[in-house]
């Protein structure tokens, strides 16, 4: 045991010495909201305990190939995804912290839309085809008795700044959009209105049962990459970790970033920021709301979460 002790030492002492290279790919979103004052920092050369490069993906479409190809290390996915994920590669991708709870919401160029009902016989624009705002979606309209093949007319675009257009353009428009994208049509078109909060309405359908938060967003990391590199994994959290509370206390000056890195206008940034349900989770929390959310998923439609709820080894927890 003592010579394993040593070993530690001897790598941790060599990977101080030796900086390892993590590429990580941020959505633009609330996802990559939360990591601007880390990818500020990396930027300027304030950290130098490990290389980090950053990039921002549109969609989650990009990513998926990047960390099954090994092109990226750590990645902010949709939290289904990342169970798809998990099923699709038999366990190479690990959740490493949930980053976003509910920041979804349905918005309405009028004011037909009061209740989840009105929604019946409506076309809502929308993209996330595959997941989380489509499976959400279609347990809240089932949950209301909607069936959402059938009693709605969902027209998927595959990014939401389309469904901002969408919108914009249609009298009596309805779109599903996240934030900070919902400020942003608001901004372009003041006549949109916040019809329905999905958060609330997910809520309302588990009142009474054990309560599950929504969670939209998770950091991934390669299986392989995590037992590469334990240390640089935790390095990453502690500055993840720094850079979500700093987000979520310093709203002007974490706006100015994120118009700094071109994921909404600081303007935009700072009406959205305190709605965007930033959050930094890990270990066994993560793991009991996330287990719980994948679940509920699953028992609405399998294929939400890739066949089945992943297994343990699917949760980082720090040795």
């Amino acid at each position: 045991c003592g010579s394993k002790a040593a070993t530690d030492t001897e790598k941790e002492e060599e990977q101080k010495e030796n900086p390892v290279d993590i590429n990580i790919t941020a959505l633009k979103g609330p996802t990559a909201m939360g990591m601007v004052q880390f990818m500020d920092e990396a930027e300027q050369g304030k950290l130098t305990d490990e290389n980090y490069q950053f990039s921002i993906a549109a969609s989650a479409d990009e990513v998926s190939p990047k960390l099954v190809q090994g092109e990226t290390d750590i990645a902010a996915v949709p939290a289904n995804l990342a169970s798809v994920l998990y099923n699709k590669t038999e366990g190479k991708v690990q959740v490493l912290a949930v980053n976003t709870l509910g920041v979804l919401y349905l918005v309405e160029n009028g004011n037909s839309v009061q209740s989840v009902a009105d929604l019946k016989g409506k076309t809502i624009y929308a993209s996330g085809k595959g997941s989380t705002p489509e499976y959400a979606l279609d347990y809240i309209l089932s949950a209301n008795g909607i069936d959402p093949e059938k009693g709605v007319t969902i027209e998927w675009k595959s990014e939401h700044s389309e469904c901002v257009a969408a919108i914009s353009s249609t009298e009596n428009g309805i779109a599903m959009l996240p934030q900070p994208f919902v400020t942003t049509a608001q901004t372009k078109n003041p006549a949109i209105r916040t019809a329905l909060d999905l958060t609330e309405e997910w809520e309302k359908v588990q009142s009474g049962e054990d309560t599950k938060s929504m969670i939209t967003g998770v950091v991934v990391a390669r299986t392989e990459f995590v037992e590469e590199h334990p240390q640089a994994v935790e390095d990453f959290l502690e500055h993840y970790e720094d850079s979500v509370e700093y987000v979520n206390e310093n709203t002007k000056e974490a706006a100015q970033l994120v118009g700094k890195y071109d994921i909404v206008t600081a303007e935009i940034a700072e009406k959205a920021l305190p709605e965007c349900n930033i959050v930094y989770m890990d270990g066994e929390d993560m793991k009991e709301q996330l287990s719980g959310y994948l679940e509920v998923l699953k028992n609405q439609n399998p294929q939400a979460v890739g066949g089945a709820v992943p297994g343990d080894d699917f949760y980082y927890i720090e040795k």
